[in-house]
């Protein structure tokens, strides 16, 4: 008989580590809390509306390609991709907006436009961002970070200094730009990472090698469209999803789990995956002896921020917005602090705005917007009605400042999202909205680790373990713990 592999959670990393397994030939159940699979990534619709619940960028598009092509498959087998140009928009004011081009020879001469020398500075800049991106995703990001030992290969420790492991992100690019607004464009996508760029290593530069060169895509229908195609693909391989079956519990005798219990019974298993919030799992459904990390230990993790999210349905056609739109027009700094050092619910919050239905009509009813805004919070916050109200009408009012319409009397579907949904829905610790943060002490196998050390079957995968937040580690989270499973339940 094959081993039987329970799979809690069924957000990217789940679904990964399932169908890696069942490929192999594994019996693999998913069991997931919620209605719908997802995690993170799930959708909801409504009055017309489809909205994508969480993700909202695809970035490193060989990352989905690489995966898919291990079952002999393409991401277009089962979504069809479009990329982004403009990229994105930075508005740092009214009347002061930065289109970010996805043609190479544009973007330099933007750079060009804002500080002379600027175009010659980029090119190197991703030239050293490109050896970090092929050095980190070939001989770090796939490693299981079991062991300090994993990165004692020669090559590897001789590329420590030019991956600059050991210098900030914001050093690194001020040591080349001068010009404020560039720095803010090219410090903006380690803040994926959880992070500031004075706490993110240099390394993370790769982020802006995935931005810029690689380019900013979008699957035509929205980001569940790559759910639903991991989920077409999980089934052909025989795993079963049963939703709506929230794990309670993991039984563990003599230090090898037998089973989970769940709220619509109990299911037995050689190999249990915990891709569900790793503080959950390990916290909640273990006994305490059973525990690799205490209490303590997780309060002193840094941890990505949260989120206040708000989807709405405009019942007209917005202008100067583009699919991917961030607001920069207030104190970046303070807000960060805000986030980090001194958290709180901010002054005066950066924010993000999504727009799918700019490049897609079937997200919204004709003639009509469907609108995403997020601003990162700090996690732990305490989260009521009445603050998401006012930060509401504050972010708001900035955007019709800066776009020049009325937006707020035209909104005729709003929802809004933020800890207190996440820890609900997703047992997210703190009501974080994605993980933990990838600082320097808390990258590769500085991490919590994927193997529990006291339950010889147990696994974690996902974004409070190797390698890190965001979708592609996500994925490939779920591809490398498939891979210690083999190692260990070979069958």
């Amino acid at each position: 008989m094959p081993k039987k592999v329970i799979v809690i959670g069924s957000g990217f990393a789940g679904l990964a580590a399932a169908s890696c397994l069942a490929k192999e030939g594994y019996s693999v159940t998913i069991l997931e809390k919620n209605s719908s699979p997802g995690g993170r990534a799930r959708k909801f619709t409504s009055a017309g509306f489809t909205f994508d619940m969480g993700p909202s960028w695809y970035w490193m598009p060989e990352v989905f390609e690489e995966y898919f092509a291990h079952f002999n498959k393409t991401p277009s087998d089962y979504y069809q991709l479009t990329r982004l140009d403009p990229s994105y928009n930075i508005f740092f004011g009214k009347d002061d907006k930065m289109e970010v081009p996805a043609d190479m020879e544009q973007l330099c001469q933007m750079f060009e436009s804002h500080e002379k020398g600027s175009a010659e500075k980029l090119k190197h800049f991703l030239k050293e961002a490109k050896y970090k991106y092929e050095v980190g995703m070939q001989d770090f990001v796939r490693k299981p970070g079991n062991s300090i030992l994993e990165f004692a290969d020669i090559r590897v420790v001789k590329s420590l200094f030019r991956l600059q492991m050991f210098q900030s992100m914001a050093s690194h690019v001020r040591k080349l730009f001068k010009n404020e607004k560039l720095i803010q464009l090219l410090e903006f996508p380690v803040l994926f990472l959880g992070a500031t760029p004075e706490n993110t290593p240099a390394l993370y530069s790769l982020m802006n090698y995935a931005d810029m060169s690689l380019g900013t895509w979008y699957p035509m229908g929205g980001m569940f469209k790559v759910i639903e195609g991991m989920v077409s693909l999980a089934k052909e391989l025989g795993v079963e999803i049963k939703t709506d079956h929230e794990v309670k519990q993991i039984y563990v005798p003599n230090g090898n789990a037998k089973k989970v219990i769940t709220d619509h019974g109990e299911f037995e298993a050689d190999v249990i995956i915990g891709g569900a919030d790793y503080h959950h799992v390990e916290q909640d459904l273990l006994e305490i002896n059973k525990r690799d990390y205490s209490e303590a230990y997780w309060d002193k993790r840094t941890m990505a921020p949260s989120s206040l999210l708000f989807y709405l349905g405009v019942n007209k056609r917005v202008k100067n917005l583009h699919h991917h739109n961030l607001f920069f027009d207030e104190d970046f700094k303070k807000h960060a602090i805000e986030i980090y050092d001194d958290p709180k619910w901010p002054e005066k919050p950066l924010f993000y705005v999504c727009c799918p239905s700019q490049t897609d009509d079937n997200v919204a009813p004709e003639g009509c917007e469907n609108i995403f805004v997020l601003i990162p919070l700090a996690p732990n916050l305490e989260d009521t009605e009445e603050m998401r109200e006012k930060y509401y009408h504050m972010v708001m009012d900035r955007l019709e400042n800066i776009t020049g319409q009325q937006i707020k009397e035209h909104v005729v579907f709003k929802r809004s999202y933020a800890h207190k949904d996440f820890e609900k829905d997703y047992h997210a610790y703190k009501g974080n909205a994605y993980g933990l943060a990838n600082t320097l002490f808390q990258t590769a196998f500085l991490k919590p680790r994927l193997k529990s050390k006291k339950v010889k079957n147990l696994f974690y995968t996902g974004q409070l373990t190797t390698p890190g937040p965001g979708v592609p580690p996500s994925l490939i989270s779920g591809q490398v713990v498939a891979k210690e499973v083999q190692k260990l339940y070979a069958l």
